[in-house]
């Protein structure tokens, strides 16, 4: 049985578990779904339309707010308590706070930021990206189930999630959290500034490179990304020049996203850059050089000025 664990915030669930769902289907097998948190009636229900064996509702109070002492407590109670083959968690912020822990509390396998998933003499290999998604390496985890693994944002589509014909069963756990326990005292989630987004979650894109020339000519990215309905965002040589804040970068280095329309304006393509985007669903590419590796993942590139295309673009999307 694979167990999927859902992420939300605030009662409001986190899209990058819907791609773990996908993920646990494809292994094959009975999925569950575990919904942590406090009041959260309304996220289980959201998931329960997935296919599933069940959901199961990890409601108490000391879980109200994230803290990894908390998850860590709850989640080894369930693990022993379900049993299951596998444990599947979005590759997010979150995630990579407790995982590790979790794992050490158990004694088991932890795998991270798994991009496929093969199957291989009864049991599974997982494929992640090393040196920097330069390579990627095949790695079969050793010791007893459960094996923990952390889902790259991206790698899987959360579209392809099968849905039931009817709503999963919902059940709440009877588990016992410590509150007395808990060592940490959470805080807000910090922002840098009012306008900061998290970007895995934005549906549309648009990123700047260095063909942007100057910082006067971001209000030109601006424009188009406003006519889209899209977030800006940027590679690192923007973000190191303070161009734009350091949560708007996309790479290795910065943010993972996976939107439905990724457009690149004047990004050459790098390998750092391309990690952190090749999962978008359709990638558009405008850049003078038609020899431009980000070109290779495009699915559709136009070997041009920017300045020339993207108000052709504006002119085109204000009919």
């Amino acid at each position: 049985m694979m167990l999927v664990i859902a992420e939300q915030r605030e009662a409001k669930l986190n899209r990058a578990t819907w791609e773990t769902i996908a993920a646990a289907q494809q292994a094959g097998g009975p999925v569950k779904i575990a919904v942590l948190g406090s009041g959260i009636d309304g996220v289980a229900a959201e998931v329960a339309a997935a296919e599933a064996a069940e959901v199961i509702a990890v409601d108490a109070e000391p879980l109200a707010q994230y803290t990894a002492d908390g998850y860590v407590a709850a989640l080894a109670a369930l693990i022993g308590q379900e049993q299951p083959s596998h444990v599947f968690l979005p590759h997010t912020y979150q995630a990579r706070d407790f995982a590790p822990a979790l794992a050490a509390r158990l004694g088991r396998a932890l795998v991270t930021d798994v991009t496929a998933i093969k199957k291989q003499d009864g049991g599974f290999v997982f494929v992640r990206p090393v040196f920097q998604g330069k390579l990627n390496a095949d790695v079969a985890a050793d010791g007893p189930a459960p094996h923990i693994l952390t889902c790259q944002i991206g790698a899987f589509r959360a579209d392809a999630v099968v849905r039931g014909s009817a709503s999963a069963a919902v059940r709440k756990a009877e588990i016992a959290i410590d509150a007395g326990a808990i060592r940490q005292k959470p805080e807000a989630p910090f922002k840098e500034a009012k306008q900061a987004v998290d970007l895995s979650q934005a549906e549309r894109i648009v990123a700047v490179g260095r063909g942007i020339k100057g910082q006067e000519h971001l209000k030109l990215v601006e424009q188009l990304a406003q006519s889209l309905g899209a977030e800006v965002a940027a590679s690192r040589p923007i973000c190191d020049a303070g161009w734009l804040p350091m949560d708007r970068q996309i790479g290795s280095s910065g943010q993972t996203v996976a939107p439905k329309l990724y457009v690149a304006l004047g990004i050459s393509g790098a390998i750092q850059h391309l990690v952190g985007m090749k999962g978008s669903r359709t990638i558009v590419a405008i850049n003078k050089d038609a020899e431009a590796p980000i070109f290779e993942v495009a699915d559709y590139g136009i070997a041009g000025d920017l300045f020339e295309v993207v108000p052709a673009m504006i002119a085109e999307l204000a009919k």
